[in-house]
């Protein structure tokens, strides 16, 4: 399935973002003469379509083609309600589809996606929002620009195969990805103020996606991972002869509190830092 830049110029209708009512179904179950993608961006909800219920958490998509119908149900078991951004947009067509649609995974209407994918899409979207926001002069032009590539990367992603070369899954490829770069942000920055909301903010993702899939990774938990690094570093320039205080040694890997620094410093290693630098 091809496209050509003739095919894919689409009209820019709308945007919407809200969060679900958990115990209340939506009033309509209806359809749409345009395309719709729905985008979870955090908790879990559920939906109808003809050929049954599906549900849906932070990360998939939906896509819901003109003449689907739909409607959001009511999904009280959910700890978290969803949170929704839609997107509507017409005058366009792929090839292979019919206009003003896009090709549906394995038949269905929900396109899971995590990693780098949902990262850029919600890069996407948070971009929407401030435009929307801004009212600057070319608005309905940079909404279309920023629509198009959502369309385009949710295209991409439909028609991609589950399975990579190897065998190993995409979304388990993106997972240990999206790990990777927070350890090597941990490594860089270790002696830094860091938190979970910062790196969630800088990659696009929420703090409990990031927290969920690096525990899943590693059996760890992100902060957890980090104060590890810090002791680690702090033990080998103890062990190396580094002649500062404690309170030194504590504030380079990142401890305003020399206290508090050697309280988890002699919960991991069994021995004080002071001692440490002693047999040094």
């Amino acid at each position: 399935m091809c496209i050509s830049i003739e095919e894919m110029n689409p009209t820019f209708l709308y945007t919407w973002k809200g969060t679900r009512d958990k115990n209340r179904d939506e009033s309509a179950y209806h359809s749409h003469e345009h395309l719709e993608l729905a985008f979870i961006l955090s908790g879990e909800g559920k939906y109808r379509f003809e050929d049954g219920i599906v549900s849906v958490k932070e990360g998939d998509v939906l896509i819901i083609n003109p003449g689907v119908k739909h409607q959001a149900l009511a999904c009280p078991e959910a700890e978290t309600p969803a949170t929704e951004f839609f997107a509507g947009a017409k005058d366009f067509r792929i090839s292979g589809c019919p206009e003003n649609a896009l090709p549906v995974p394995e038949g269905g209407h929900v396109l899971h996606t995590a990693g780098e994918l949902w990262q850029r899409l919600f890069k996407l979207y948070s971009a929407m929002e401030a435009e929307k926001s801004a009212c600057r002069q070319g608005r309905y032009f940079m909404l279309k620009a920023y629509l198009m590539q959502m369309i385009l990367l949710v295209f991409r992603e439909a028609c991609r195969s589950e399975e990579q070369a190897d065998g190993e899954s995409v979304e388990a490829v993106n997972k240990k990805n999206i790990v990777e770069q927070i350890i090597d942000y941990f490594e860089d920055h270790y002696s830094e103020k860091i938190s979970l909301d910062q790196i969630a903010e800088n990659m696009y993702l929420s703090p409990f996606y990031i927290s969920k899939i690096f525990k899943s990774e590693t059996g760890d938990t992100p902060i957890r991972h980090l104060i590890n690094i810090r002791l680690e570093k702090a033990r080998e320039r103890l062990a190396g002869g580094y002649s500062g205080s404690i309170q030194e040694v504590a504030a380079s890997v990142g401890y305003d509190d020399a206290y508090h620094f050697s309280k988890l410093f002699k919960k991991r290693y069994g021995i004080s830092p002071s001692r440490v630098r002693k047999k040094a």
